[in-house]
């Protein structure tokens, strides 16, 4: 057994896409994990390939204070299928030279842990790992994430990964890296507690200019265009008193301001998670803005807790809507058309300004037709808030897959690059630029122009 403990190098792969934008995106997960093997005696490096404050790299941001904006990109060929897409295919991140300076400046590794986060971003993780290869070819790598746990056949075939992790890895990590390693430690935490894990290790990037705040895993919900239930079946909340300590630590240490809620049901059971967190925050005397990009279930919102979160200091609101749809709704079950309408109301009442409210509208569903996109797009306007389009990407393990592989022209089944909501795999209109430009019009302008778009589309 090996006494001396292990080098581990846990790695954040550059992303392959038509588009890609910081818009409070950090890989909690991979971090998560770095912190819970400090927390139990390894040695523990990491880089951040998406890095947009590498020295490297101009200071150009403007939105360097909160830590949102572009990533650097570099075009290159499309993937095999999509070269004709009138679109440019880049990736985003740090160089590649770049790339292989910082793998030499960590040292040998023992053992690398890389992460892909959306299913049709593994061509920028396998670019990764063969990287890696070039420098380091024998050291092991562990291939995990989102990607890694809904097309784990295609990872363990095509990755050149030694292993592919699917699922949450906290329980199984240490287990993992000490048959890889020969280094074995006891869990110093319960996984099944969110209240005993350790912070996510933010601090091993270059800057820390905003939080990903994780206060529950799981929804309750079923949503058929959705992989949350497959990806954490298991519902677990933290202690709002631990949420607001996190924030704490951030802000005093760091100076963090800006914190960014990962939830995907933030506001279920708000009676005894959403409002005392609220009150927490309020209490605490920070000066914080909030955001909350993964949308928050309409259905929960009240006056109180409209209230509590203008008061708290959230500044982007996103609610879940979807469509304005209400009559067979079958993609979800969880809001009513009655119930939007107070959700939007309460939220005006409390403060909020158009800007700051967006409804989420999923855009490309299979069957959807564009009449019914412009339709829900007037009806929310209607309310005094901001539409936000959302467009879809099939997802494997959900109930929606078989409908969209039916829908799509592209082989789903084949290649998860075929997912990509960047190419409209589903929409019954196609990836087609003047649709989706007079769409965002009809969001941006007056409703008079919703007319000229039906009648250009003969809606």
């Amino acid at each position: 057994m090996t006494t001396e403990a292990p080098h581990i190098l846990l790695i954040n792969p550059w992303i392959y896409d038509f588009a890609a934008y910081d818009f409070w995106a950090k890989p909690l997960g991979l971090l998560q994990l770095a912190a819970i093997l400090r927390m139990h005696g390894f040695r523990v490096s990491y880089i951040d390939c998406l890095d947009r404050f590498h020295p490297h790299a101009k200071p150009k941001d403007p939105l360097a204070k909160n830590g949102r904006g572009p990533y650097l990109k570099t075009r290159i060929p499309a993937p095999r299928g999509l070269e004709a897409l009138k679109r440019r295919y880049c990736r985003y991140g740090i160089l590649p030279q770049w790339f292989d300076e910082d793998l030499r400046a960590a040292g040998p590794p023992d053992l690398i842990l890389i992460t892909c986060l959306m299913t049709y971003w593994y061509p920028g993780a396998f670019e990764t790992i063969q990287a890696v290869r070039r420098v380091y070819p024998h050291a092991p790598i562990i291939l995990g994430g989102i990607y890694a746990t809904l097309c784990h056949d295609h990872a363990v075939s095509l990755s050149g990964a030694n292993r592919v992790f699917s699922g949450p890895a906290e329980e199984n990590l240490l287990g993992l890296v000490g048959e890889m390693t020969g280094f074995y430690r006891d869990l110093r935490f319960d996984p099944d507690d969110l209240n005993t894990y350790p912070y996510p290790a933010f601090d091993l990037g270059r800057r820390i200019g905003y939080i990903p705040l994780l206060t529950s895993k799981g929804c309750p919900f079923t949503c058929a265009y959705c992989a949350s239930p497959f990806l954490n079946p298991n519902r677990m909340r933290r202690d709002p008193a631990a949420v607001v300590k996190e924030m704490r630590f951030w802000h005093e240490t760091y100076g963090v301001t800006e914190f960014a809620f990962y939830d995907d049901a933030l506001l279920v059971d708000a009676e005894a998670h959403a409002i005392p967190l609220f009150e927490r925050i309020i209490a605490s005397g920070m000066r914080v803005r909030l955001h909350t990009p993964n949308a928050v279930h309409i259905r929960k919102i009240t006056k109180e807790i409209a209230s509590l979160m203008f008061q708290a200091g959230v500044k982007t609101l996103r609610l879940g809507l979807e469509t304005f749809e209400f009559e067979n709704r079958r993609i979800d079950r969880k809001v009513k058309q009655e119930e939007f309408l107070k959700a939007a109301s309460c939220l005006l009442e409390a403060g909020f300004q158009k800007k700051q409210i967006g409804a989420y509208l999923l855009v490309g569903l299979p069957g959807q037709s564009l009449d019914s996109i412009v339709s829900s797009i007037a009806a929310v306007k209607r309310t005094g808030i901001t539409p936000v389009l959302a467009y879809y990407s099939p997802i494997p393990h959900t109930a929606l897959w078989t409908a969209a592989k039916a829908a799509s022209p592209y082989d789903l089944e084949s290649d998860p690059v075929f997912t990509n909501n960047a190419i409209m795999p589903c929409a019954s209109f196609g990836f087609d630029w003047s649709i989706l430009t007079r769409l965002k019009e009809m969001i941006a302008s007056e409703s008079h122009l919703i007319g000229r778009t039906k009648k250009r589309h003969k809606l």
